[in-house]
């Protein structure tokens, strides 16, 4: 679209100054000012155009419902299933920390191709995929081959936050899609479940966050579900958790078997979007051994605390956290495509 428009509006100037050009071999010399100012102003637009970058009016014009298809989109799906708001967000989180927010996390396999949906953190794990399929068909309805799966999964994140009570930011659009994908690096760039404190911290660094934001970014964990084979090694191996705490958990995810049960990662308020998450990490009831990290003697220890009081701390970091990540080296401009089918390149 962004290349469309660039070529519309490159026709457009290059029509505008033919015309002045006539025009001026009937006129004074003295209008030769107004042409060079028109031609520099027609150049500093088309520059402008063509640098790509991100806009919160980008689809003002072009898909000016767009924002309200997604967010009605996402509302039903999660008042269908809770858990989906947690889904989508983990998507935009495993779409952003691989290569940028590009939208290749939704790219199906094909017999020439192998996209990252069968990475370690992702296979049959990530979920989802059949909502942005929802939605993407509810915006080509509206305005075909505008709005990118990139932007569409950016949005849809917030508004899944938004769905579950949680707060709101403020969202830059244009991103385009990516044309391939990359199972190395998401198998090597999103953070494990078994990382201590100085992996996640280095992990989250090596995407630009700094400490604080990692913690609040692990406040997604306020809501969503985990597996047994993931935490199961914390329940039976660790001393670091709650007694009580650990016996709940380990009837539904015996020593062997049950790989699939699901626990809540914060079992207070599973469907809630707040901040108890961290405190839980205060009485040692972090599921995850990552989760539990964040709060176990160590340099975060204070920034738990700080968000387990104080929810409105907590939501602001948050946000700005996640403005931060959803503009993680995005294509713009003429980079990429606006993919019709968000599974496959066009």
């Amino acid at each position: 679209m962004v290349h469309e428009q660039h070529n519309s509006f490159s026709f457009s100037c290059s029509l505008f100054i033919i015309l002045v050009i006539v025009e001026l071999m009937a006129r004074s010399s003295s209008f030769y000012s107004y042409v060079v100012l028109s031609y520099i102003f027609c150049l500093w637009v088309l520059i402008g155009m063509t640098s790509g970058q991100l806009s919160a009016n980008f689809y003002t014009t072009s898909c000016p419902n767009f924002n309200s298809i997604i967010s009605n989109a996402v509302s039903s799906a999660v008042s269908n299933e809770a858990r989906m708001g947690a889904s989508l967000l983990r998507l935009h989180f495993h779409d952003c920390f691989v290569n940028g927010c590009d939208a290749s996390v939704l790219l199906d396999d094909t017999a020439n191709f192998t996209g990252e949906k069968t990475a370690r953190p992702n296979n049959n794990s990530l979920r989802g995929f059949d909502v942005i399929d929802t939605i993407k068909s509810q915006l080509e309805n509206s305005c075909p081959g505008v709005v990118s799966c990139a932007d569409l999964l950016t949005t849809a994140a917030r508004d899944s936050v938004v769905a579950l009570g949680g707060p709101s930011w403020n969202l830059v659009f244009g991103r385009r899609d990516s044309t391939t994908a990359s199972l190395s690096v998401a198998n090597s760039n999103i953070p494990a479940p078994t990382l201590n404190l100085s992996g996640l911290i280095s992990s989250f660094l090596n995407q630009g966050f700094n400490a604080n934001e990692m913690v609040a970014l692990s406040g997604s964990h306020t809501i969503g579900q985990a597996r047994c084979t993931v935490f199961r090694a914390r329940l039976y191996n660790e001393n670091n958790i709650n007694s009580s705490f650990a016996t709940s958990l380990r009837a539904n995810c015996p020593s062997s078997g049950g790989d699939n049960n699901l626990s809540p990662l914060d079992v207070v308020s599973p469907t809630s979007f707040d901040n108890a998450y961290f405190s839980n990490l205060i009485s040692q009831s972090g599921v995850l051994h990552s989760d539990q990290e964040l709060f176990n003697g160590g340099s975060t220890d204070a920034q738990v605390r700080t968000y387990g009081s104080n929810s409105a701390t907590f939501s602001t970091d948050f946000a700005n956290a996640m403005v931060k990540m959803s503009n993680l080296n995005p294509l713009t401009g003429s980079s990429g495509e606006v993919r019709a089918n968000c599974r496959r390149t066009n």
